[in-house]
């Protein structure tokens, strides 16, 4: 018997509390004992996007909000600007193109930010722009934006902005209406500790508007379908039924941990990450590192896919390695959801022995110890 750790950064872990709601027996989605939890698990929602509108479930993965983001707030031809810095930018690229609408690119160096100011630059010169999509966090690249800022700057125009924050919501603040954000999406294996299947959309009213004006097809992510459902405590179709119990049960556990506290949290695992690894002599992949992701440059004369391969077969910790033009470059772990302190250990731990394993030079114990300075550390306790 051996116990496994999953430090991926997505999917994650899940409580003992949300496994055991996901064992509970079915219960039927038209009825009044469902729709009080769906009802409950709505406000909950409202507070993780930190707003007054409504929150639209989906049961599909994060790339069916991303489809739905995509179809409901444009028409035929339209114009569209993407931030592509990663596979998840190439998402939102691929998916637009996939409906026809004419996509313009900003391609940023994978692991870098972007600034406000190159937005603001390219929609002073492009009138035309219907939206501008990006990731919060790019976790291909463990790369975070400065939404705020570029936020600012969409604010000034008729433009929409488009946030995939799948990897974002619940790791950092994200107030979508303090923002003045028009579109958000988000995900269930993240943060919200649940197994992928279900997606979760929000937008402005600025954003709704512009969506009784789209032409896209549209049948299962249509948003007005999901409002008018809303109203009504229920979903448009077939509802996930026992997620959406259990992500009651996760959002629960979040509110009573504390909104802050759970940044707090997410923001001293990483910086153990950080110091870890710059005291193996690691470098860090990203220049604009996030929070819920931690990407490694692997080091010379060491077989990044190798390393990560024997993460998982011989210490039964899974991280994720790089993709595409990244693969065995980088190596990835995920700060966010259901880990904490110990996991962090046992990261270091199994990390040092695979790295020893292959020769690679460095003082046995001193990323773990690193590591403890910060998890134990009374200015870092949440």
């Amino acid at each position: 018997m051996r116990k496994k750790y999953l430090l991926a950064p997505g999917p994650v872990q899940a409580p003992p509390e949300v496994l055991a709601e996901l064992a509970k027996p079915l219960i039927h989605h038209r009825t009044e004992q469902f729709e009080n939890i769906f009802f409950q698990t709505q406000s909950l929602l409202k507070e993780l996007f930190m707003t007054k509108l409504p929150v639209i479930t989906f049961a599909a993965s994060g790339t069916g909000a991303m489809e739905a983001a995509v179809v409901n707030f444009h028409s035929e031809a339209d114009e569209v600007l993407v931030i592509r810095g990663g596979k998840f930018g190439e998402r939102w690229g691929n998916i637009s193109e996939a409906y026809k609408l004419k996509v313009h690119y900003i391609d940023i160096k994978w692991g870098s930010g972007i600034k406000p100011e190159e937005i603001e630059k390219y929609l002073n010169i492009n009138k035309n722009i219907k939206s501008v999509m990006i990731q919060y966090v790019e976790t291909s690249t463990a790369a975070m934006y400065d939404i705020e800022n570029i936020a600012k700057v969409v604010t000034k125009t008729n433009t929409l902005l488009i946030v995939d924050a799948i990897s974002a919501l619940g790791v950092v603040p994200l107030p979508a209406d303090d923002w003045k954000i028009d579109v958000i999406v988000g995900g269930s294996q993240k943060s919200l500790m649940l197994p992928p299947g279900l997606s979760f959309l929000w937008c402005s009213q600025k954003a709704l508007s512009v969506s009784e004006k789209s032409n896209l097809p549209k049948f299962y992510f249509n948003i007005k379908k999901e409002l008018k459902a809303l109203e009504k405590k229920t979903t448009a179709w077939t509802p996930a039924i026992s997620l959406i119990g259990a992500l009651n049960t996760s959002l629960t556990m979040m509110k009573s941990y504390g909104w802050e506290n759970l940044f707090k949290k997410n923001k001293k695992l990483m910086t153990a990450i950080h110091n870890g690894l710059k005291a193996l002599n690691i470098e860090l992949f990203s220049s604009s590192p996030a929070v819920s992701v931690t990407a490694g440059a692997v080091p010379q004369n060491v077989d990044g896919v190798k390393l990560v391969k024997d993460m998982k077969d011989i210490h039964a910790v899974t991280i994720a390695g790089g993709q595409d033009e990244l693969k065995g470059k980088i190596f990835r772990v995920g700060t966010l959801g259901y880990v904490d302190s110990s996991d962090i250990i046992v990261f270091f731990a199994a990390l040092e022995a695979c790295l020893k394993s292959q020769n690679y030079k460095f003082n046995l114990g001193a990323g773990l110890s690193a590591a403890e300075k910060v998890l134990y550390s009374e200015e870092n306790n949440a």
